[in-house]
C-alpha cells in the first residue's frame, strides 16, 4: 500500500466519522470493522495469508442480517421477512406498533400502508458501506502478500471485487441510485464539506455494478462452485464465482431497464420523452436527474444479452429436475401426473416431463432435502451461512398445534389464484373479487375418502377449490385440511391434517382463536418444509433443516432473458461479455421460449398458446405471473411490483382470503373468499424506494432523500 493510499480510504455514509476519527490519529492502521479483536496494521494483515483471508470474509459478513436477501429485521419486524410484505404473503404476528412491553414495533399494516419512518431499516445502509470499506481495502492491498500465489491473489480480489460491487446492487435495489464512492479513496485531509459525494444515477449504479462483475470475471478462478461432486468445503463452495458475477450484472441491467428506472408510464406504454412525477422529484441537489426521463429500448437488448451470457457460459446451469415417483408415501405424497400436451409430455428432461416428478423438482429445491454439491440451479448464496433465519421463517409458518410453529405466515387468495390448474388453465373463480378473470364461479364442494384418486394428493375433508393444481402449488401452498408432516417423538400422529378454523371445543388450535397466532388469510405456506422439521417447542429450530439461501438461481434468469426480449420492437446487435462474439437480440419467439419453456416443464405444465407468444401485452402479463409463482417466498415480488411500477395498482387491491372467523362445522362460509379487512393496502409513491436514515444525510451534505420522506428530524 503506497503512502498516497495510505492516506486515501473509501469513505461511505456513516462510516465517513469514524473513518476520519481512526485515521487520523494513526494514518498507518485500519480497523478491520470488529473483526479483529485489535487493530492490525496493513502490513502485518496483507503479509499473513490467515489475516488476508480473515479480512476477505468479513468483505462477506455484512452480507448477513439486515442486508440478507432472505430476511430483513431491517424492516423494523422482529422476525419479518420481504417476502411478507407483498400482494402474495401476508405477516399476521404484529399487529401493532406496540408489543405487550410498550415496545416499539412495526407491524404488517404500518409497513404496507407506508407508516414507517426514516428510523426503520437504517443499518443495512450502514452494513452495505461498511462491507464496500472492507473489500475496497483488500483490493488494494492483497497484490502484496507474497504468501499466496499470483492465480491465488487475483481469484480472491476477484472474490472481494464482486462483494464490493454486490453491496452496490443491493442498496440500488432497495434505495434506489446512491453514491458511488471513488475507487482510488477518499482524501481524509480534506474539508468535511470536500468529501461529501452525491448519488450516482440510476443508470451510472446499474453500469458500475456491470463493469466491476466483468472485472470480477477476469480475475477469478471458477465458473461454477457447486459442479464439482467431490467438493464438501463449505466456505469455498459458497465463494462467488465468475458465473455469480455475470448473474449480477444482469440483475443490474434488467433493472435498469425496467419502468422505474427507464422513463416508462404507469400503465406499460414506452414511448419516447416520458417522465413522471417520482422521476422528476428523485434529483440530486444540482438538478441532476437520477432516474430516467427518457424512454431507451435499448436497455432491454442489454440486459436480455447479458442474461444470455449467464445461459451460455462455462458454468453449464441447468434447472433442478428430481426423477420421477411412481409410488407416493407420507414424504413424497403422489401428485397430480401432469397433462398429455403432446409436447412436453411425449418427451424427456431437458425437453420435457415425462421422465421428471414436478413437485418433487421444485419442494426439494428449497426443503434442504438437496445440498449445493452438484446443485446446477443455483448460481449465487450466502449457503447456511446465514444462522437461523431460513429456519425462523420455517417456524413462522409452521402450525402451532402440533408442531409448536408461530403459525403466522399466510398467502393472500391473489396467490392462491395465481397457481393454474394442472391443465395450464386458470382456476375457477380467479380474481373475481376484483372483477377481473374470466367471469366464472369458484368451485364449491369437498373432498371424501371415496374420491382420494380423483383429486390425490388431497385427503378427506378439503376444499374442491384446491383440487387438479399445478405442482408447484402442493409444493408452496398449506391449505385448510393439508397434511403436514410431524417426526417428533413425542407425537402419535406423525401425519397431521391442519384446519384453520376458528378454534371451537377440542379442536387443535391452528385457527383463529383470538390470539396472534393463526393465518389471517386461512391459507399457510409450504414453501421450505421438509418432512423431517418439526419443532417440540416455540423456538426449537435444531430440528428444522438447514436451508441454503436461494438468492440467485438460474430460474431467474430464464424468466429475465424472456422479459427483455419480450419488451424489444427493433433487432440489437449486442457484444458478449467477452467480445467473442455478437448477439441478435429481437424479439424472437424462438428465444424468448429459450427462457420459458424449462421453467414451465419443471412446473408440470403445458407451454403457452402461440397467440400469447405473439401477443406482447399478453405474454407480458403472464412473464410477471410466472415469476410470481416460480418466486415465491424469495423476496422478489417486492421488488418486481417496485421495478414494474406495478405497485400503485397491486399494492392497493384489498386482501382476500378465507373467513378465517367460521368454524368447521361452517365449512362452506370458511371457504368463501371474503376481504381481509384488518389488512388495509395502500401504495404511495415514497414506498418504491427505502427512506435513507437522517445520519446519513447529515453526514454528507450533498446526499438527498428520497421523494416522499423526511431530510431531518
Amino acid at each position: 500500500m503506497n503512502t498516497r493510499y495510505m492516506k486515501k480510504i473509501v469513505l461511505g455514509g456513516s462510516l465517513c466519522c469514524c473513518m476520519i476519527a481512526t485515521l487520523t490519529s494513526c494514518a498507518n492502521e485500519l480497523d478491520s470493522d470488529k473483526y479483529f479483536d485489535d487493530r492490525r496494521s496493513i502490513e502485518s494483515v496483507f503479509t499473513d495469508r490467515n489475516q488476508s483471508l480473515g479480512w476477505l470474509a468479513q468483505s462477506f459478513a455484512f452480507l448477513k442480517g439486515p442486508l440478507a436477501d432472505c430476511k430483513t429485521k431491517d424492516t423494523g419486524v422482529d422476525g419479518a421477512f420481504f417476502q411478507c410484505f407483498g400482494d402474495d404473503m401476508v405477516f399476521g404476528d404484529r399487529d401493532s406498533k406496540l408489543d405487550l412491553d410498550g415496545n416499539a414495533r412495526t407491524s404488517f399494516n404500518a409497513l404496507m400502508l407506508g407508516d414507517y419512518d426514516e428510523e426503520v431499516g437504517k443499518n443495512a445502509w450502514i452494513d452495505a458501506y461498511k462491507g464496500i470499506y472492507q473489500a475496497s481495502i483488500f483490493i488494494h492491498n492483497i497484490d502484496r502478500n507474497v504468501k499466496m500465489t499470483d492465480e491465488e491473489r487475483a481469484d480472491f480480489k476477484g472474490q472481494a471485487r464482486f462483494v464490493r460491487a454486490y453491496y452496490y446492487w443491493l442498496l440500488l435495489r432497495k434505495y434506489g441510485p446512491v453514491p458511488i464512492m471513488p475507487d482510488e479513496g477518499a482524501d481524509y485531509t480534506q474539508q468535511y464539506e470536500e468529501l461529501a459525494i452525491p448519488r450516482s444515477s440510476y443508470e451510472q449504479c446499474a453500469t458500475f455494478i456491470a463493469d466491476e462483475m466483468l472485472k470480477a470475471v477476469d480475475e477469478m478462478k471458477d465458473w461454477n462452485r457447486f459442479e464439482a461432486p467431490n467438493n464438501t468445503d463449505a466456505e469455498f463452495i459458497v465463494r462467488p464465482t465468475k458465473g455469480a458475477a455475470l448473474a449480477v450484472r444482469a440483475l443490474a441491467y434488467i433493472y435498469a431497464a425496467s419502468p422505474l428506472a427507464n422513463g416508462q408510464l404507469l400503465n406499460g406504454t414506452h414511448p419516447s420523452q416520458v417522465t413522471d412525477l417520482f422521476a422528476r422529484e428523485l434529483v440530486n441537489k444540482d438538478g441532476t436527474p437520477l432516474l430516467g426521463r427518457e424512454y431507451d429500448e435499448s436497455k432491454w437488448a442489454r440486459a436480455a444479452a447479458a442474461c444470455r451470457d449467464v445461459m451460455e457460459c462455462n458454468a453449464h446451469y441447468e434447472l433442478y429436475h428430481y426423477g420421477v415417483v411412481v409410488n407416493g408415501t407420507n414424504e413424497m405424497p403422489e401428485t397430480i401426473t401432469p397433462p398429455r400436451d403432446g409436447d412436453f409430455s411425449e418427451k424427456n428432461w431437458p425437453d420435457g416431463y415425462a421422465d421428471i416428478d414436478p413437485y418433487l423438482s421444485y419442494r426439494r429445491l428449497f426443503d434442504g432435502e438437496i445440498g449445493l454439491t452438484g446443485n446446477t440451479e443455483i448460481i449465487f448464496t450466502r449457503g447456511y451461512n446465514l444462522g437461523d433465519e431460513i429456519k425462523s421463517f420455517v417456524a413462522h409458518q409452521m402450525p402451532s398445534s402440533p408442531l409448536h410453529g408461530w403459525n403466522c405466515h399466510a398467502l393472500t387468495q391473489k396467490m392462491v389464484d395465481a397457481y393454474y390448474m394442472s391443465d395450464g388453465s386458470d382456476c375457477p373463480g380467479k380474481d373475481s373479487e376484483y372483477g377481473e378473470g374470466d367471469g366464472s364461479t369458484r368451485v364449491t364442494g369437498w373432498t371424501t375418502a371415496q374420491n382420494y384418486n380423483q383429486h390425490k394428493p388431497l385427503y378427506s375433508n378439503v376444499s374442491l377449490q384446491y383440487a387438479n393444481r399445478e405442482p408447484r402449488f402442493y409444493a408452496s401452498v398449506a391449505y385448510n385440511g393439508l397434511r403436514w408432516w410431524n417426526n417428533n417423538p413425542n407425537e402419535n400422529d406423525h401425519y397431521p391434517q391442519i384446519f384453520y378454523y376458528r378454534a371451537s371445543g377440542a379442536e387443535r388450535n391452528n385457527g383463529y382463536s383470538n390470539t396472534s397466532r393463526y393465518l389471517r388469510t386461512g391459507i399457510g405456506v409450504m414453501k421450505f418444509v421438509n418432512p423431517a422439521d418439526y419443532q417440540t417447542g416455540e423456538n426449537d429450530w435444531g430440528h428444522i433443516t438447514n436451508k441454503y439461501e436461494p438468492a440467485i438461481r438460474y430460474a431467474d434468469i430464464l424468466l429475465m432473458y424472456a422479459e427483455a426480449l419480450n419488451e424489444l420492437h427493433g433487432s440489437y446487435q449486442m457484444k458478449s461479455w467477452n467480445g467473442a462474439q455478437t448477439y441478435t437480440i429481437s424479439r424472437d419467439i424462438d428465444e424468448i421460449k429459450r427462457g420459458i419453456r424449462p421453467v414451465r416443464i419443471r412446473a408440470g405444465l403445458p407451454d403457452y398458446q402461440d397467440a400469447e407468444y405473439a401477443n406482447q401485452d399478453v405474454l407480458r402479463s403472464k412473464i410477471k405471473r410466472e415469476r410470481m409463482i416460480e418466486f415465491l417466498a424469495e423476496g422478489k415480488r417486492y421488488y418486481d411490483l417496485r421495478r414494474w411500477m406495478d405497485a400503485p395498482v397491486e399494492l392497493a387491491k384489498p386482501i382476500y382470503g378465507c373467513n378465517v372467523m367460521m368454524t368447521s362445522a361452517q365449512r362452506d362460509q370458511f371457504q368463501n373468499v371474503v376481504q381481509i379487512t384488518s389488512l388495509p393496502t395502500v401504495f404511495s409513491e415514497k414506498m418504491y424506494f427505502w427512506p435513507i436514515h437522517f445520519s446519513e444525510l447529515k453526514h454528507n451534505n450533498k446526499l438527498v432523500q428520497n421523494p416522499g420522506w423526511k431530510y431531518n428530524d
